[in-house]
C-alpha cells in the first residue's frame, strides 16, 4: 500500500467513488455480507455515510428512502432518539462485561411477555447463532439427528442449515454452499414450502427420526411469501404427533408483524422460537427460547452446550429494551399495515397500467415485488419471477431516490418513519420507475 493511500486525510470523504475498489482489495467481494452486494441486480454498491428516520445518506451525498431498513430491525426508522439515548446511557457503564447484568433479565422478561410460547430464553449475538443453537438443542433434547427445513428458507450460515437456502445463497446462485460436508447435508431433509403432502410423506416414511422442523413461518429470504391457510396448523399437528420439535425462525418476523410475531397472527405455538435483529434495536443480538423443559437442557442446567462471550452485550441489550418498550407504547402495527398496503396498491396500479404482471405479497410492514403472472407460494414459484426485470426496477427506483432490496429474492421492510412524506414520495417514484420498464 502506498503511503498516500494509507495516510491521506479523511480518504472516505475525499474519494467516495474509490471506496468499493479499496474494499475489494481487502474484503472478499468488497462486502462483509453477500446481501449487500449488487451482484444480482448489477452495478456497484453504494456506501452509507449516515442514516436518519426513513432515509440513508450515501458517501457521495445522495439521500435515499430506505426499504431495506438494515434488513428488518429498523422498525422505528434509523437512529431513533430513544434508542440512541439508551445506548449512550449504557455506554457510561461499560461496553462489555462477560458477566450477568440486570439488562439481560429485563430483556428476557420483555421477550417472554410478548411471546407466550417462550417460557425461558437464551441471548446470543446473531440470528445465525440462535438457529444453530436451537437445532443443537432440539437434537440433544430429542436424541434424534435429522432435521427438516424448506427450500428457500434461510436460517443463517451454519452447516446444518445452509442447504437449499435463501437470502444471499439464493441471490448468488449457490443454494448449497461449498464447504459443507456431505454427511452434514444428509441429516437435513429439504421440503417444498406450502406442501402438506410432502410433510405427510416424510413423517410416514421416517416417523421416529426427525428431531426438529425449522421454518420461517412467513418466508422473508426468498422474497416475502405467506403460507396457505391451514399449512402451519397442519405442520404443528404433525410435529406434535411424532414428538418432533417445531422451531419458528422469527428472526425477521418477530416483533415486526405483530408483538408476538407470526405465531400470534396464526395462533400457533411452536416449541422453540428464534429471534434477532429487532430485539437489539439495530445492534448485533439474537435469542432463542421456548418451553422450560426444553430450555433447561442447555448448559449449565443440562447437557447441551452453548456459549458466547458477548451474549447479552450491555449496549445491544439497552438498545433492544428501548426498541421493544417503544413498540409496546406506540403499538404501530395498524399504521405499518396501512403504509404497506399503500405501497402495494401503488405498485400494482402502475404495473396494471403498464401491462406488466406483478405480485406484491404484503403483510404489515413486509412486502415483496415479484414480476410473476402467478401468486408466489414457494421457492420454485419465486424462481419463475423475472429477476432481470426486477433489476431494471431496482436501478430505476434507485435513480429516483428509493432504495429497494438489491435482490429479486429478498423481502422489503417499512418503518414508522416512512409515514407521511416519505411513503407518498416513494410510492410516486416506484410507480414512475415501473412506468419506465
Amino acid at each position: 500500500m502506498k503511503d498516500n493511500e494509507r495516510f491521506s486525510p479523511n480518504p472516505i470523504e475525499a474519494q467516495p467513488t474509490s471506496l468499493f475498489a479499496r474494499a475489494e482489495k481487502r474484503i472478499p467481494g468488497g462486502v462483509n455480507s453477500p446481501v449487500r452486494a449488487f451482484r444480482s441486480v448489477g452495478g456497484t454498491p453504494f456506501f452509507v455515510r449516515s442514516a436518519q428516520g426513513a432515509t440513508l445518506t450515501t458517501e457521495d451525498g445522495r439521500e435515499l428512502i430506505d426499504f431495506v431498513c438494515t434488513w428488518g430491525p429498523a422498525i422505528h426508522g434509523h437512529n431513533h432518539p430513544r434508542i440512541r439515548a439508551a445506548i449512550a446511557d449504557a455506554l457510561t457503564r461499560g461496553t462489555s462485561f462477560g458477566a450477568p447484568h440486570a439488562g439481560e433479565v429485563e430483556l428476557a422478561e420483555l421477550i417472554t411477555k410478548f411471546f407466550p410460547s417462550i417460557q425461558k430464553v437464551r441471548l446470543c449475538s446473531s440470528g445465525t447463532e440462535a438457529t444453530m443453537s436451537a437445532i443443537r438443542l432440539a437434537r440433544g433434547f430429542t436424541g434424534r439427528d435429522r432435521i427438516i427445513k424448506f427450500s428457500g428458507c434461510y436460517h443463517g450460515h451454519s452447516d446444518s442449515l445452509l442447504i437449499k437456502a435463501g437470502s444471499g445463497a439464493l441471490t448468488h446462485g449457490h443454494p448449497d454452499s461449498a464447504g459443507i460436508p456431505a454427511a452434514f447435508a444428509r441429516e437435513t431433509l429439504v421440503l417444498p414450502y406450502n406442501d402438506c403432502s410432502a410433510l405427510d410423506a416424510v413423517f410416514t416414511a421416517e416417523p421416529d427420526t426427525i428431531a426438529a422442523v425449522i421454518i420461517e413461518p412467513y418466508c422473508g429470504n426468498v422474497g416475502f411469501i405467506i403460507p396457505d391457510p391451514g399449512y402451519l396448523a397442519h405442520l404443528r399437528k404433525l410435529t406434535a404427533k411424532h414428538g418432533t420439535l417445531l422451531i419458528f425462525d422469527e428472526v425477521m418476523t418477530g416483533f415486526r408483524l405483530a408483538p408476538g410475531g407470526v405465531q400470534e397472527l396464526e395462533a400457533i405455538t411452536p416449541d422453540l422460537s428464534c429471534l434477532g435483529k429487532i430485539i437489539g434495536g439495530g445492534l448485533p443480538v439474537g435469542a432463542f427460547g421456548g418451553r422450560s423443559d426444553i430450555m433447561d437442557a442447555l448448559a449449565p442446567s443440562g447437557p447441551v452446550y452453548q456459549a458466547g462471550t458477548l451474549s447479552g452485550n450491555p449496549l445491544a441489550v439497552a438498545a433492544g429494551i428501548a426498541a421493544l418498550l417503544l413498540l409496546e407504547e406506540l403499538n404501530p402495527y395498524a399504521q405499518l399495515d396501512t403504509l404497506g398496503r399503500q405501497l402495494r396498491d401503488a405498485a400494482l396500479a402502475a404495473a396494471r397500467a403498464k401491462g406488466i404482471p406483478l405480485q406484491v405479497p404484503q403483510c404489515g410492514s413486509m412486502f415483496s415485488l415479484f414480476f410473476n403472472a402467478e401468486p408466489v407460494r414457494d421457492y420454485a414459484n419465486a424462481l419463475k419471477s423475472d429477476a432481470a426485470l426486477y433489476a431494471r426496477l431496482f436501478h430505476a427506483a434507485l435513480a429516483r431516490g428509493v432504495y429497494l432490496a438489491p435482490s429479486a429474492y429478498e423481502a422489503g421492510f417499512i418503518s414508522t418513519a416512512h409515514a407521511g412524506e416519505a411513503i407518498d414520495r416513494a410510492c410516486e417514484q416506484i410507480s414512475a420507475a415501473i412506468h419506465e420498464l
